[in-house]
């Protein structure tokens, strides 16, 4: 036998006898989350005893998600992606679907890591817009259709891309209890928003029986917003949800905030403005002078 294979045959049975899974670089995490329907990474730092546990628990279901799911399972050390996904939590699981990316809540077992991934092969949140809002939720008639949890994003919201790994966590853990759902404020949700008074992303809203209730707290973590979804809602304040506005209101109000979140065409509008108005007035001005009319005289002839 050549040595580089039997080098290579005794590096994989390393790995399965030690349970380890194949380490692999950010680039290959990009590539294969591009490619591959499900992709299973685990986000690690050196020397952690809870990372060698968790990837344990994910060496010993490996065989189950690849042959169920054909999920790619691998490894990432001290990887700077980590913080698009989990900010404040490491290591981390995350489940990718078709490039969404899902953060695990839960124990390090191998039944409960499992369950949240075959449960979680769907996006459990729902994308509402400005057509389907009301229709879906019946926010304002007493949302006869359950809760819903909503988060106001927009696609240049750094905080909020951040916040996605977690909020599709959000979603798996209130499934079937409370609906939990995203509004793009910067594309088709504008007059959602401005409907429910969301100026700044991320913002989080519980609609609750016809009223609604605002997320108040900094700390955006997933308990935390299954905690004030369940109960802790009760300490914010309740607010009787608006019906729709008036096109013509919600265009005043869309105006309104052009001019707030660009404060440069105010400038630039009130030059023009003021151009516009010398302008008339100078016009005005001109137009204001009679032409003096010259009167013909006539030499009369000598006699």
């Amino acid at each position: 036998m050549h040595l580089p294979i039997f080098l290579l045959i005794l590096t994989i049975s390393t790995c399965v006898m030690a349970k380890k899974l194949e380490s692999i670089r950010d680039k290959e995490l990009q590539e294969l989350i591009k490619g591959e329907k499900y992709v299973v990474a685990l986000f690690c730092k050196e020397n952690s005893k809870e990372c060698a546990d968790l990837e344990h628990v994910l060496a010993m279901t490996r065989e189950v998600l690849v042959d169920s799911l054909n999920a790619w399972v691998v490894k990432l050390m001290s990887s700077p992606l980590l913080k698009n996904y989990s900010p404040n939590i490491e290591p981390a699981v995350v489940f990718f679907r078709n490039g969404l990316p899902m953060l695990y809540h839960g124990p390090p077992t191998e039944e409960d890591l499992l369950s949240k991934i075959q449960r979680g092969q769907e996006t459990a949140v729902h994308n509402l817009h400005d057509e389907n809002f009301e229709h879906l939720t019946q926010a304002a008639t007493g949302a006869t259709t359950g809760d819903w949890l909503v988060k106001f994003t927009r696609d240049n919201c750094e905080e909020s891309k951040r916040m996605e790994a977690i909020w599709e966590a959000v979603g798996l853990e209130l499934k079937s209890r409370i609906n939990v759902a995203r509004v793009n404020k910067g594309s088709d949700g504008g007059a959602t928003a401005r409907r429910f008074e969301v100026f700044e992303t991320p913002s989080f809203i519980l609609f609750r029986h016809g009223k609604m209730y605002k997320y108040e707290l900094d700390s955006f973590t997933l308990q935390n917003f299954v905690d004030f979804a369940t109960d802790f809602y009760r300490n914010s304040k309740a607010v009787l949800v608006p019906p729709p506005k008036s096109p013509f209101d919600d265009l005043t109000e869309m105006i309104v905030e052009k001019m707030k979140e660009n404060p440069q065409l105010v400038k630039l509008g009130s030059i023009v403005f003021t151009i516009v108005l010398l302008l008339g007035i100078l016009i005005k001005f001109r137009g204001g002078k009679k032409p003096v009319k010259k009167v013909k005289t006539t030499k009369k002839k000598a006699a």
